[in-house]
């Protein structure tokens, strides 16, 4: 049989525990922004120099699936949508995610409803970004959307 150890603590180790956290916390935000963030050159020269890769920026677009008529888009109408509106301003690829996704509206109500998730990675330009909004804008009149979810951020690549 396994023996089972007890730790006691005194009441004056969890209070020193605590006050060293406050006090690390306290530390941690207190530092400069600046100093906290590492540059984005420094981490483009990691990324290509240590990871032999290259730096891309990458966007989640997140698609509903449901219409403002209760009715769902099907998935040869969203087929159709990436072929005729995504693939054409993004040809070098993209990668495309089944999801459940929810939100709350407007009366608080929780309204769960299915959604694909569209991932990009690309080169940064402003061009680029022009794409995507055009995406989503095309999405939100196409099937009467009230928005598609953008997340952006930069991502190491090597392929």
């Amino acid at each position: 049989m396994v023996g089972v150890m007890k730790l006691k603590l005194r009441p004056v180790v969890p209070s020193l525990l605590l006050m060293m956290g406050l006090t690390l916390s306290f530390v941690v935000f207190t530092v400069p922004a600046q100093k906290a963030i590492v540059s984005q050159s420094d981490a483009q020269t990691f990324c290509e120099h240590q990871l032999h890769a290259k730096s891309f920026a990458r966007t989640e677009l997140l698609f509903g699936l449901s219409k403002p008529d209760k009715t769902v888009i099907t998935e040869s109408e969203f087929q159709h949508f990436i072929d005729q509106k995504v693939t054409p301003l993004f040809p070098d690829g993209l990668t495309l995610f089944g999801a459940a996704g929810q939100y709350k509206n407007d009366d608080e109500a929780v309204v769960k409803e299915g959604s694909k998730l569209l991932l990009l990675l690309y080169a940064a330009n402003n061009e680029s970004y022009r794409k995507i909004e055009r995406i989503r804008q095309a999405y939100k009149t196409m099937f009467q959307q009230e928005s598609v979810l953008r997340v952006d951020s930069r991502s190491c690549v090597s392929f």
